[in-house]
């Protein structure tokens, strides 16, 4: 059985994306490659591990970006694309191309608290437990099929970094056990 070629996206820090660095042997996953917005600290990661990076820096025109998007990703040929921390709403071009390959993290249990300040808004809500969301991308913010979830509980001594720096452990497990399913088998894409 071949490996499975994972592309990852990233807008950040990466340590989403070290996480499937650091796994990627036990997985039985190879890292194609990262895309990224800007020059991030995920550049870093990926050159670090003698990982392939592109940047498609944002642009005024939405759909120019897109295209070029989605060239740079068919460039890598991935089985499976990880926007790990990719800050940008993916367009229509990429999605007709690449839907039900693609998988996003979210630091809440969706449908609940989507969009940018999740952490934030569930904090505002009171509620005892929010936690991590991985699910496929869609057209719309936050709102794909959910493939896996995980609680984590809101203490009342949270604000928003701590909670934020809880979720992000459990998000990282919780991505590395997802992708080690797709390499399995044991969850497929939608292509």
């Amino acid at each position: 059985m071949s490996r499975l070629r994972v592309l990852v996206l990233a807008s950040g820090s990466g340590t989403l994306f070290q996480a499937l660095i650091d796994q990627r042997e036990s997985l039985g996953i190879d890292i194609v490659g990262l895309i990224a917005d800007s020059d991030v600290p995920a550049c870093e990661r990926a050159e670090a591990a003698e990982i392939s990076v592109q940047t498609v820096p944002m642009i005024a025109n939405r759909s120019e970006w897109d295209a070029q998007l989605c060239e740079a990703i068919s460039s890598f040929a991935p089985d499976l694309i990880v926007s790990a921390g990719f800050m940008r709403v993916i367009g229509a071009q990429t999605l007709a191309a690449f839907e039900g390959r693609i998988i996003n993290t979210h630091p809440a249990l969706l449908p609940e608290f989507p969009g940018a300040h999740a952490v934030r808004d569930a904090l505002a809500a009171h509620v005892a437990v929010t936690g991590t969301t991985v699910h496929f991308v869609d057209a719309g913010v936050d709102t794909g099929e959910i493939i896996e979830q995980r609680e984590v509980a809101v203490l009342d001594s949270d604000n928003e970094a701590t909670l934020h720096e809880r979720i992000k452990v459990v998000e990282r497990e919780l991505l590395v056990e997802t992708v080690g399913k797709f390499a399995r088998g044991e969850l497929q894409v939608k292509a």
